[in-house]
């Protein structure tokens, strides 16, 4: 009678249709209770909760209702692998396929800043930078932070433990640790929300940015009996994939340190202190610019213009410049090719045009920052806008496109103190790239390519990834490895300007024969290669004067001045990123500079010849940097040291611009490579 009814159920459509979702939803039901922690099944189906799962193999699952990310703990991860930086949980992707989610990457690693109200001026501390490695062993590298993570006070922060204290004003002038008083040039009231006083949620499903927050609130240090934690551990990731984990913890829990979801043993290794994977040479970078030289892989526009067919009767002229050994303007043995430099130079000033945009708001856009650290951007922004030579009201004229933001801005404004989350800075300018191209038709017919920007920061390369990918970019943090492209991006000088209004203060340094010090530096111990210099050469020669930070004060600051004014050999090691101020300040002092930063593109790296007046080596060859620096002939670091007195005047800023200065080599950069790699229609 029962097998008679049963059967009799099937024979009806939808007691049938009803009999197999009543199965399929207590199978589902089933399999999370072995799944899930605290048999929370009926959580998961709900729209709000994620809940997560952990297993033996190291994989933690978020199921939501809307999204699901796998996430894998590896032991050891490649520096290669880390060019996509830091990824934070919930790394889900966009409608228009962008990464959001709290992507921390491009290796520009997190910066903390702040404003020294007493001193009046923007103090800035770089803490976190690139991705992590996890590794196994606890002992790190000599001179390595150790990295943990703390909560305090509602923010997700992670704080160094062994960290600096003693930071002086001697590094902070070579680093850009006294900047402009932001507070004197940020007016809230301009049009931008000032992101210092923005709410963070947790929510990894808000709506913001196009459906996704990716802020991130913190959790408190000793938290609630009754409240839920979440926990949200950044974690590398490869060139191909975003990764990101969560653990929610129940009603009832509480939080103890070691719950990090790290073992006593497991600490986590800053990718600034790692040195990089893959090394690409002068050598090698030298081959690259020749062969994008003779094949550009420049977009094809998508309609003819008049302009482009200037510009490639202007590369026509160039590539025929007649030979120009003896012009008393140009010191010829500082450049690749002086007779293509000059003609190419020469036909800027003939045949360029500038549009600038005038939208974008205040702060961000249209201020420049003229001291400190950033003010290579600063400078070229308000020289720019206010050039009557090259720019030009009307853009069916231009044949360049300036996007004239600040960098330096963009960061103070709006990034969130401690939320080591810079989405929304990258947001924001793919907003403007989206809306100055549904504005005017210029983006749209090159996809960018005759568009530039000038940036000093160290996020830029992250900021301005894919939507501004095209265009030309003049960069400080000029690394092949964080998507430099060599022969269209502009190595930018990083110059720390210590007075707006007299950027030549100081200028200049001893004879030859006045120079008793062989080699010279001082500063922080920033990232993984400045202790390993430390370690080789401080107090181990009366000769090397390498030294770590200097005492506070205005008499330290002098002392490092003089010390560059008579030393021969400036060393200038990478700290956490490959540039440094360091390359242009031995140049304003006539000394000699040293670049220990593999990866790192000299500043106008198409037109100089940096053998000329520099030494670059490689950052494992500094246990014989003394024996490399004398084996120098008298004669070769007279020549060097000629060099740096000629080439110096290709690196100062003036009020009004002067030709072959600072501002005219940025814009003939921008112009020299815009020339070799257009393509027509």
């Amino acid at each position: 009678m029962d097998l008679f009814q049963f059967h009799k159920l099937f024979h009806n459509g939808k007691q049938r249709w009803i009999f197999m979702v009543v199965v399929v939803a207590v199978t589902y039901l089933l399999f999370q209770s072995l799944l899930l922690p605290y048999e929370s099944a009926i959580r998961s189906l709900l729209p709000d909760n994620k809940v997560p799962v952990r297993d033996e193999s190291s994989f933690v699952s978020v199921h939501s209702a809307a999204k699901s990310v796998m996430v894998r703990y590896p032991l050891m991860v490649n520096a290669s692998e880390l060019s996509n930086g830091l990824m934070l949980v919930g790394v889900v992707k966009n409608k228009d396929g962008s990464d959001v989610g709290g992507e921390i990457g491009n290796g520009g690693g997190i910066n903390r800043k702040g404003v020294n109200i007493e001193n009046g001026s923007a103090s800035e501390e770089k803490v976190l930078h690139n991705g992590f490695e996890r590794v196994v062993d606890g002992n790190l590298n000599g001179g390595s932070p150790s990295e943990i993570v703390v909560y305090k006070n509602e923010s997700l922060s992670l704080q160094s433990v062994n960290k600096q204290e003693n930071s002086s004003v001697l590094d902070e002038a070579s680093e850009g640790r006294n900047d402009v008083p932001l507070e004197q040039i940020v007016k809230p009231n301009d049009g931008v929300s000032m992101g210092k006083n923005l709410e963070v949620n947790i929510s990894l499903a808000s709506e913001k940015h196009e459906g996704i927050d990716t802020t991130i609130q913190s959790l408190p240090l000793a938290p609630p009996v009754s409240n839920t934690i979440t926990y949200l551990e950044n974690v590398v990731s490869n060139a191909t994939s975003s990764v990101g984990s969560a653990i929610q913890q129940s009603d009832g829990a509480t939080l103890k340190n070691d719950s990090v979801m790290m073992t006593s043993t497991e600490k986590k290794k800053m990718r600034c202190n790692m040195p990089p994977k893959s090394i690409t040479s002068i050598y090698e970078m030298n081959r690259i610019l020749v062969r994008r030289r003779a094949s550009s892989r420049s977009m094809r526009p998508r309609r003819s213009s008049v302009r482009d067919q200037e510009i490639v009767a202007a590369k026509s002229q160039i590539e025929r410049a007649p030979v120009s050994i003896n012009d008393p303007e140009l010191y010829a043995p500082l450049f690749r090719n002086v007779s293509m430099f000059k003609k190419s130079y020469e036909l800027m000033e003939r045949t360029l045009k500038v549009y600038v945009y005038r939208d974008g708001r205040k702060p961000i856009f249209h201020q420049p920052i003229l001291k400190g650290l950033y003010a290579s951007e600063g400078w070229f922004m308000k020289l720019m806008e206010g050039n009557k030579r090259f720019v030009v009201k009307d853009p069916r004229k231009a044949h360049l496109y300036y996007m004239p933001f600040s960098s330096r801005m963009l960061e103070y404004t709006l990034y969130v103190r401690n939320s080591h989350n810079r989405t929304n800075l990258r947001q924001y300018l793919k907003d403007y790239s989206e809306k100055i191209a549904a504005k005017y038709p210029y983006w749209n017919r090159t996809g960018g390519a005759d568009h530039f920007l000038v940036a000093c920061h160290d996020w830029a390369p992250y900021e301005t990834r894919h939507h501004m990918e095209h265009c030309i970019k003049a960069l400080c943090n000029a690394d092949v490895t964080a998507g430099f492209k060599i022969g269209r991006d502009v190595s930018l000088p990083e110059t720390y300007v210590r007075a707006a209004r007299n950027p030549l203060r100081d200028l200049g340094g001893k004879p030859p024969s006045q120079r008793h010090i062989l080699a010279f530096y001082a500063g922080n111990m920033h990232g993984y290669l400045r202790p390993i210099l430390l370690k080789y050469w401080k107090d181990k020669d009366p000769k090397m004067k390498i030294l770590g930070p200097m005492s506070p004060g205005v008499a330290s600051k002098m002392n490092y001045i003089q010390h560059m004014k008579s030393s021969k050999y400036c060393i200038c090691p990478k700290g956490y990123e490959v540039n440094s101020p360091r390359v242009v300040e031995a140049i304003f002092y006539e000394c000699v500079p040293v670049i220990i930063s593999d990866n790192f593109v000299p500043p106008f790296f198409e037109v100089l010849d940096w053998g000329a007046f520099s030494l670059i080596i490689a950052e494992k060859d500094i246990p014989n940097l003394k024996d490399i620096l004398l084996s120098m002939p008298d004669e070769k670091y007279l020549e060097m040291q000629l060099g740096v007195r000629k080439v110096q005047k290709h690196f100062l800023w003036h009020a009004k611009p002067l030709k072959y200065d600072l501002f005219y080599m940025t814009l003939h950069s921008i112009w020299y490579n815009r020339v070799f790699q257009i393509k027509v229609r």
